[in-house]
């Protein structure tokens, strides 16, 4: 029988579409998982809704005009001999997860046993699915906002290009998303000689719906797109299986934010083929989301973290915006928080949240609860030394509390790895230096002036650029003094023709003015700004703060907001002592 015929489509791959089991990725996505892991995901295989998509083979009893068992003569010497029904299938894999062994003995029944014609596509997926469930910090997640774009008021502005790219930051609407037409308005986006198997799937526990996007780069759907080999005689080239990418995007609940992981290949690629195929999924997702005059944008928020409980707790529903740190008091995750702990409550707490006892019952295991009452009754020491440190460790955590709140701790399952600060911030100058060059700008000491600006900002400098330098400062020294005294020339002018006292103050006014400005003007130019980049590692750089803050290594009391984590970024740059993140993602 001749082979089917493969013609180029622009359908999307099936997921009924099998991958052969000797292929390498198909053996390296099984063996990625432990034994109790591939065992409940066989089961869920062999689930009656899903065999349609996930059939083993089954051995098929003789027909009563049958007289030779050919079936039993085919499977007679075979090493895992297919079952008779799908109970007993499902009979046998249960005793494996009853009884102890080796994945590898799984992974072989199930390539070369029950699925020796192929896994499918749905399979794999499923597969890589289990393996993000059980290593959920395998993935780096980036964050995005979805922000819906102006509506052009008449067709002319959409010729012209007037307005109909900008955000409309007035809009608090939140796209519909319908999976199924989701995926259709995607697809169209996709190049017709790539083609592209979606899978969505909602993990038990957190509010969010993940999409699977497995790409290839072939113009067909059928097994020649999935083929591990290729035709040297043939004039067309087949693309191989091991040449595919994933990517995974989630779409939180009730939130305008989506979160897109980098893409994964099963073989080797490299760094422009992983960002091409993430910059095409972006671009393609506003997209999607569009609909006839309501069109959409996706805006990068500096957030990157591989712990997605964190993304959720930073961006998820009805995290917004920078409540976070000590101001997450404000936003309780339960209804029964914000009765009980938020300052908005008309009712008081039984025990206030910033009070002695607080801070100890934060600090008492759970288990300790009557130790409470032995501490009550403990007698004061009678070192002072002593008694002024129990003091300055319980500020300590009143300020910690005070600073971070309820977040930034260890066991809290949202730690973020990795703080990257860029702090432009100007080099602090005394009030002395200040004082003496706003002399030296007023009309004082000239040189003493420049020569003590020139000595703090001189380094290893030669002769000529010194020189050239010093003809700059000079210049403009000159036609600074010029122009002010042209300026208050001509104010004065004005005063006299106008008359009255009331115009000359106003003059002065406007001179005092002007020449502040040129001061400050002047004292930017000079002012030193060192680029320093600070990057914090860690399994949770939050936490660890927080614990330099309750340890008195850090000062809770004069640190900056962005050191808590209440901006919601692991990227960005201070200035004034608060951040903005990078493409203005920031606050």
């Amino acid at each position: 029988m001749a082979p089917p015929l493969s013609l180029p489509t622009t359908a999307r791959l099936p997921s009924s579409l099998r991958v052969s089991p000797s292929n390498p990725s198909v053996a390296k996505t099984l063996g990625r998982l432990s034994r109790p892991s591939l065992l409940s995901l066989v089961l869920d295989w062999l689930d009656p809704d899903n065999q349609s998509l996930c059939p083993p083979l089954l051995r098929h009893g003789p027909s009563e005009d049958d007289e030779d068992d050919d079936d039993e003569d085919e499977f007679e010497n075979d090493l895992y001999p297919p079952a008779s029904s799908l109970a007993e299938l499902r009979e046998w894999y249960a005793d494996m997860r009853a009884r102890k062994g080796s994945r590898r003995e799984v992974v072989d029944r199930i390539l070369e046993g029950d699925w020796r014609q192929g896994l499918s596509l749905y399979q794999l997926a499923m597969a890589d699915m289990q393996y993000l469930h059980d290593h959920p910090g395998t993935l780096k997640w980036a964050c995005y906002k979805v922000q819906r774009l102006q509506t052009p008021r008449h067709e002319d502005d959409v010729d012209a290009g007037n307005g109909y790219d900008k955000i409309d930051r007035t809009a608090m609407h939140v796209p519909r998303f319908h999976p199924s037409t989701f995926l259709q308005n995607l697809h169209a986006e996709v190049l017709p000689d790539v083609k592209a198997h979606y899978n969505f799937d909602r993990p038990a526990g957190l509010p969010l719906l993940l999409l699977r996007i497995f790409v290839l780069d072939s113009p067909y759907n059928t097994d020649l797109a999935v083929s591990a080999a290729s035709s040297a005689s043939a004039t067309r080239t087949v693309t191989s299986f091991d040449a595919s990418r994933t990517i995974y995007v989630a779409f939180p609940d009730a939130s305008p934010h989506i979160f897109v992981s980098k893409s994964q290949s099963a073989g080797p690629t490299t760094q422009a083929e992983t960002r091409s195929l993430r910059a095409l999924v972006v671009e393609g997702i506003p997209k999607a989301l569009s609909r006839p005059h309501e069109r959409y944008a996706l805006r990068p928020v500096d957030l990157q973290t591989k712990n997605l409980e964190a993304m959720l707790g930073l961006r998820g529903s009805g995290r917004g915006n920078a409540a976070s740190g000590g101001w997450g008091v404000y936003a309780g995750d339960k209804a029964a928080d914000a009765r009980t702990h938020s300052p908005l409550n008309p009712l008081l707490p039984p025990t206030p949240p910033l009070s002695d006892d607080a801070v100890e019952d934060d600090e008492t295991p759970v288990g300790e609860v009557g130790s409470r009452e032995k501490k009550t009754r403990r007698k004061r020491t009678l070192d002072p030394d002593a008694d002024e440190e129990e003091k300055r460790r319980k500020r300590a955590r009143l300020v910690a509390r005070a600073r971070f709140g309820d977040s930034a701790k260890m066991d809290d399952g949202k730690g973020v790895e990795r703080v990257d600060i860029l702090i432009e911030d100007p080099f602090p100058v005394s009030a002395t230096e200040i004082e003496d060059e706003s002399e030296g700008q007023d009309g004082g000491d000239g040189d003493g002036a420049r020569r003590s600006r020139h000595h703090r900002r001189k380094g290893r400098r030669s002769e000529v650029e010194a020189s050239l330098l010093r003809e700059a400062e000079e210049d403009e020294d000159e036609d600074l003094e010029r122009r002010r005294r042209e300026r208050d020339q001509d104010q004065d002018e004005e005063a006299d023709d106008s008359g009255g006292d009331q115009a000359r103050e106003m003059g002065r006014r406007a001179r005092d003015r002007d020449r502040d400005r040129d001061r400050d003007r002047d004292r930017e130019k000079w002012t030193w700004r060192p680029r320093v980049r600070l990057s914090l590692h860690g399994p949770h750089v939050f936490a660890g703060i927080r614990q330099l803050v309750e340890a008195g290594f850090i000062d809770g009391e004069r640190m900056p907001g962005w050191m808590t984590g209440e901006d919601g970024v692991t990227r960005g740059a201070v200035r004034s002592g608060r951040i903005k993140g990078f493409k203005g993602s920031g606050l």
